[in-house]
């Protein structure tokens, strides 16, 4: 019988991994348009959304581990666009951006409408709605902010094409003007390096006058949600902030929560 899901895209992309690798090898580029050979020749029937393969691995589900066990200690490898329908597998140093376990919360009275919760479809349409109602990225970032456009998409430099889930345009107390990506990803999906990069160059492409603070929100529970900003640094992405944030309803927020809240340093 014919596999499905994950293990069917584990198998072709493990074949075009062992079409190029050699040891000492840190990038293999490759294109799109090779699964079609690799699903001939591993009798495999190809998903109907080849991008699908790519999104899965790099977004939902951890490499192979024929591919992971070939990456020194302290890397990894990960996907990454090479252009306009070719990809690179390429080795950088391991960055696994997942929410503490240890950080406290921050309790928010929830004014996401409840017609709005009822009928939201996804992880992700419902985690930017309750960002949006909440205003938890002017709370997180100290800005005012208006979200400008959902899924906006651009061509990259290199011709690849990407896609960040929303844009805000936010101002600060100096008037200064910010642009502010954000990636939403529900609890099973992963933020990927390569994504947060990705808005960074987005951002100076279509927006070069504001000041990019690239964020990125995942739900750790239905009402809790992580908030991450990043900034580009010599030794690539790093998180400089993290925040969480349970939204509840008005009487779940006591005094004493307040009193601890007013005693937080920052």
């Amino acid at each position: 019988m014919e596999n499905k899901g994950p293990n069917r895209y584990t198998r072709i992309l493990e074949a075009i991994f062992e079409r190029y690798y050699k040891t000492g090898v840190s990038e293999i580029v490759f294109e799109r348009a090779e699964f079609n050979q690799v699903a001939d020749e591993l009798g495999i029937v190809l998903p109907k959304n080849l991008g699908d393969v790519l999104y899965s691995f790099r977004y939902r589900t951890v490499l192979p581990k024929s591919i992971t066990s070939k990456a020194p200690k302290g890397y990894e490898w990960i996907i990454g666009p090479a252009g306009k329908g070719r990809y690179r597998l390429v080795i950088v140093r391991q960055l696994l951006i997942l929410p503490s376990s240890v950080l406290a919360e921050t309790k928010i009275p929830d004014a996401t409408p409840g017609v709005i919760a009822a009928y939201s479809l996804s992880d992700e349409q419902s985690l930017l709605a309750k960002l949006r109602y909440n205003r938890l990225i002017d709370i997180f970032t100290g800005l005012t902010c208006y979200s400008l456009q959902s899924h906006l998409r651009t061509t990259l430099r290199d011709g690849s094409q990407v896609e960040t889930d929303e844009i805000y345009i936010g101002l600060d107390k100096r008037g200064a003007h910010y642009v502010l990506p954000v990636q939403a990803k529900g609890g099973k999906d992963r933020i990927g390096v390569v994504q947060i990069e990705q808005d960074f160059e987005l951002c100076a492409i279509k927006f070069p006058n504001l000041i990019c603070r690239a964020i990125a929100a995942q739900f750790m529970e239905d009402n809790l949600i992580a908030l991450f900003e990043f900034e580009q640094t010599n030794e690539g992405i790093k998180v400089s902030s993290e925040k969480h944030y349970r939204l509840v309803q008005p009487d779940e927020l006591t005094s004493e929560d307040l009193q601890s809240y007013s005693l937080r340093q920052s």
